[in-house]
């Protein structure tokens, strides 16, 4: 579902300030997988997000989403394969236009403007279905401005967003960082049932190394640009969090930071 072969990526070539992000990225994800990916800073975890998405246009390498090469795609046309939540939950959703409004920009990704834009009644019922699930009472205020919701009502719709079209790869990008625990906790169980519910092929970023035990079926950790720990199945199962710094500081010749453990 997802292909990566040599992926590499570099910031400010040929200065005195460059920094390669990414170094010959080897990653296969097969359909359906969830991939927790952990890593201190600068290891490497967003570029990898973004170079995916289409945000940083990647130096070397070939990037496949469903056996479709995108690695020249342009980010808007990449679009269409992707779901994307971003740790800043004002990022998600436009803040001046209803809620409504913005549910109905992700039913109608990647489709060309025309009369069919305009709400149909059913879309309607299906909005209502959607945000009841949140159990905010969220399904009564479809016209509320989505300025007016909380940093975690609104993360929670960008998630629906995300994934009403059911995505070929949905990237999450540290999306429960700037919540509060319970409201995080909340966001994390909708996740998972999201991507369980629709059968999607997942790359999810955090800090928190209990929840990349937790959830998915896959963890990859990252230093330096690379991956140096992959793992799934029974032996991710039975891993610990003491497990997992041993691994890195094995792996890496370094130590997490204390916030990769909180949680």
């Amino acid at each position: 579902m997802l292909e990566l072969k040599g992926i590499v990526k570099a910031f400010h070539k040929g200065t005195v300030n460059e920094k390669i992000a990414l170094r010959g990225i080897d990653l296969r994800l097969e359909d359906g997988d969830f991939v927790t990916v952990i890593g201190g800073n600068g290891a490497g975890k967003s570029t990898l997000l973004n170079s995916i998405a289409g945000v940083f246009p990647v130096d070397e390498g070939i990037l496949r989403i469903n056996d479709v090469d995108v690695t020249h795609m342009a980010e808007y046309k990449r679009a269409k394969y992707i779901g994307r939540v971003f740790q800043d939950p004002m990022l998600g959703t436009a803040g001046n236009m209803q809620i409504e409004e913005n549910m109905l920009l992700a039913l109608r990704r990647g489709k060309k403007m025309g009369l069919s834009w305009a709400f149909k009644e059913n879309e309607r019922e299906l909005f209502k279905q959607q945000l009841a699930r949140l159990g905010l009472g969220l399904e009564n205020r479809l016209s509320s401005s989505m300025g007016l919701l909380s940093g975690g009502q609104r993360q929670s719709i960008t998630l629906l967003m995300a994934t009403m079209l059911k995505p070929e790869v949905l990237l999450l990008d540290e999306h429960t960082a700037a919540l509060d625990p319970k409201t995080a906790e909340k966001v994390l169980q909708l996740t998972d049932e999201l991507v369980k519910e629709h059968h999607l092929t997942t790359l999810m970023i955090t800090h928190n190394m209990r929840d990349a035990l937790r959830f998915g079926n896959r963890l990859i950790m990252m230093d330096n640009g690379k991956i140096i720990y992959d793992v799934k199945g029974e032996e991710k199962a039975n891993l610990t969090v003491q497990d997992l710094l041993e691994r890195f500081e094995v792996a890496s010749e370094n130590t997490l930071s204390d916030r990769m453990m909180l949680g």
